[in-house]
């Protein structure tokens, strides 16, 4: 059974621990995603080190391939891909309903086509629980309609109380208390509609809450207002977790609304695009401008690429296609987020998250279509 412990508040934003069958996460965290058993490009040390101790997988991308019959009979998902930590996975109700045609969607389910060879597929909110307790997850999320956007107020409407009406289900598929289950708050950006979801899901025996269908193409404006209306309205005694959020920015001030937990592609994506984080922005290390840098990425970070390689190094292996750049890249953006995700947690046990909010947007340089300029 999961057993959230908050250490320290300072007003909003917390900090505290997750304890899972397979370990403890501080929080706030921020997760890796490890869609099908793998960070993209990162060795499991490299992760550890860089002060993870829970990723994401997804089951969609799980029971496709290799199966959930194999990953079972392997001893679990811990033991299949080796990884020592936390594993939450997504329920893959966003991949399915992103499958346009190929998706079929009824009360009882999801019927799908396969994006790998066609082949067709159902998903229940009960299918997925009993997938999630067959690999043996900490965390496993239910089977929601993500409702997209732009959404009309009667499609997120009825999308939400779909979603309730699978909640309810999934909890009553239950059969282990070893894999947590989190319900999924939904309602597009409609306000009245994300309090009645709230509402519902946190009434719901759940042992953790998400704040689903955002960063999903809405105005940041809208993602900002509906995660600092729908936060509060959760239980304060379970963790909060934003769902696939997000940049550096977005993730300062979520925890600034009370948010714990956080996934997003972004660190590893990018780093495989070219595109590193520092303490003062996005660097693009294909940029002439480096050519002859000597400097690391960031003089103040201490991961193995900043430690050990220059960014002219780092842009040649990038121009000369080398796989070492995209390896190189992932372990320092991944090691970014771990430390500030850290800083984040030192900040609010010394009651201090203020000042250091200040500090990291007086450094950062965000994108300009970033909330921070419209907040």
């Amino acid at each position: 059974m999961l057993k959230f412990e908050i250490i320290e508040t300072d007003n909003k934003a917390r900090t505290g621990i997750l304890t899972g069958t397979h370990g403890t996460s501080k929080t706030p965290c921020f997760m890796p995603v490890a869609t099908a058993g793998a960070v993209k490009g990162v060795k499991w040390e490299e992760i550890e080190k860089s002060g993870y101790s829970l990723v994401l997988s997804n089951i969609y991308h799980l029971y496709l391939r290799p199966g959930i019959e194999l990953i079972e009979k392997t001893g679990g998902i811990h033991k299949f891909t080796n990884w020592n930590g936390l594993i939450l996975t997504d329920s893959g109700g966003f991949q399915v309903f992103s499958l346009g045609d190929l998706m079929k969607l009824t009360e009882e389910g999801v019927y799908f086509r396969s994006h790998i060879d066609g082949s067709k597929h159902f998903f229940s909110p009960e299918l997925v629980v009993k997938f999630e307790e067959k690999i043996g997850v900490d965390i496993g999320m239910v089977l929601d309609e993500c409702t997209p956007y732009p959404a009309t107020r009667d499609y997120a409407l009825h999308s939400l109380e779909r979603t309730y009406r699978w909640a309810k289900r999934s909890i009553e598929a239950r059969t282990s208390n070893k894999t947590a289950i989190f319900g999924i708050v939904q309602g597009g950006v409609f306000e009245d509609l994300r309090v009645l979801s709230a509402r519902l899901t946190s009434g719901l025996p759940f042992d953790g809450i998400a704040i689903g269908g955002l960063s999903v193409g809405e105005p940041k404006e809208d993602m900002y207002n509906i995660t600092s209306l729908v936060t509060p309205l959760l239980p304060f005694e379970k963790p909060r977790y934003l769902m696939g959020v997000g940049k550096p920015e977005d993730i300062v001030v979520a925890v600034e609304y009370g948010v714990d937990m956080f996934d997003c592609v972004m660190p590893t994506r990018n780093a495989r695009n070219g595109t590193l984080f520092t303490r003062n922005g996005k660097l693009n290390i294909k940029s002439a401008r480096y050519k002859t840098d000597e400097r690391p990425i960031d003089e103040e970070c201490d991961c193995y690429t900043c430690k050990n390689f220059s960014r002219s190094y780092l842009r040649h292996l990038f121009a000369a296609k080398e796989i070492n750049a995209l390896i190189l890249n992932s372990i320092h953006n991944l090691h970014f987020y771990g430390r500030l995700l850290e800083k984040i947690r030192k900040a609010i046990k010394g009651q201090k998250f203020s000042e250091f909010k200040q500090e990291f947007f007086a450094n950062y340089k965000v994108d300009k279509d970033s909330c921070y300029y419209n907040l």
